[in-house]
């Protein structure tokens, strides 16, 4: 079996609000491999966009990625600067 184009292992991201910290993801595991569709589905405020801003670190300015691992071809996200992290979105061919 091919290894996963993207791998996201104990995803958590949260957000400072004044009432407190809010998880927003709680420790997401998924792999997707190449030629792969990965659906995320749920009612409204469960978390789907959320999710999807964590995996490209384009939170809101009060939230942060609490822990986990986001590995795109290896590549792991969440230690990029900001600058690395502006050529990674969108410009790589994979």
């Amino acid at each position: 079996m091919n290894a996963p184009l993207l791998e996201v292992r104990g995803l958590t991201a949260e957000l400072d609000t004044p009432a407190g910290i809010a998880r927003a993801v709680d420790a997401l595991d998924f792999d997707v491999r190449a030629g792969e569709t990965m659906a995320l589905l749920g009612e409204s405020g469960c978390g789907k966009s959320m999710t999807a801003n964590a995996l490209m670190r384009l939170l809101p300015d009060v939230g942060y990625i609490a822990g986990g691992s986001v590995r795109l071809s290896g590549r792991e996200l969440t230690a990029l600067t900001e600058a690395d992290m502006r050529q990674a979105r969108g410009r790589e061919r994979l």
